[in-house]
């Protein structure tokens, strides 16, 4: 998948990531979560170091991370990851277009598990979050949410039209609650951000 609109950045120091979603791809993203609980032998992977800065939110001393999801029955180890990307992103690399689809009712399932956290490694300018079907279909559930009410929220609150560089349209959340985050974890912050790239 190729989501231009989804921005994930780490600071050098600091105690959060922070992702930025437009609508569209926030909606995609939150899609690639549920694939993740769906399918425990897949490995998703978002290659999003190279896509275009969010205009007026960068940081000094900020990068751009890329983001896998690893449901925890793959048991994949970060310290592979390098050399994984190395060959499945190189010109000759044997490709195979798929689509997916993920029902509608994955988002509204009970959730029973109550290990429901995504742990979370980083590795190779890559931030891994890794854990079982519930926990990914709760992120799900906060990256949809966002998407879906950011932007008339913001409006109807706010009263006018988003303008880059003013906090005047702004919607956020967090993927962790404070009591879920472990040592040297980081919380990962969402934010809305219109559309800034075609």
């Amino acid at each position: 998948m190729r989501a231009r609109n989804v921005a994930l950045y780490a600071a050098d120091k600091g105690n959060r990531y922070r992702l930025h979603v437009d609508r569209a791809d926030g909606r995609q993203l939150g899609t690639l979560l549920l694939l993740a609980a769906r399918s425990p032998r897949s490995l998703v992977y978002l290659a999003l170091r190279s896509n275009p800065d969010v205009p007026d939110v960068g940081l000094d001393g900020e990068h751009p991370l890329d983001l896998v999801l690893v449901p925890r029955a793959r048991q994949f180890r970060p310290a592979h990851w390098k050399r994984l990307r190395t060959r499945i992103t190189t010109a000759n690399a044997p490709r195979e277009l798929r689509t997916a689809s993920v029902p509608e009712n994955d988002l509204t399932r009970d959730i029973a598990d109550d290990r429901c956290v995504l742990r979370q490694h980083l590795h190779s300018e890559t931030l891994f979050l890794t854990g079982v079907s519930g926990a990914f279909r709760e992120a799900a559930r906060h990256v949809f949410a966002l998407a879906a009410d950011g932007p008339p929220l913001a409006a109807d609150y706010y009263g006018h039209d988003y303008h880059a560089g003013i906090c005047n349209y702004h919607h956020c959340g967090n993927l962790y609650n404070g009591e879920e985050l472990r040592d040297g974890w980081r919380q990962v912050h969402m934010a809305f951000h219109p559309t800034w790239a075609r």
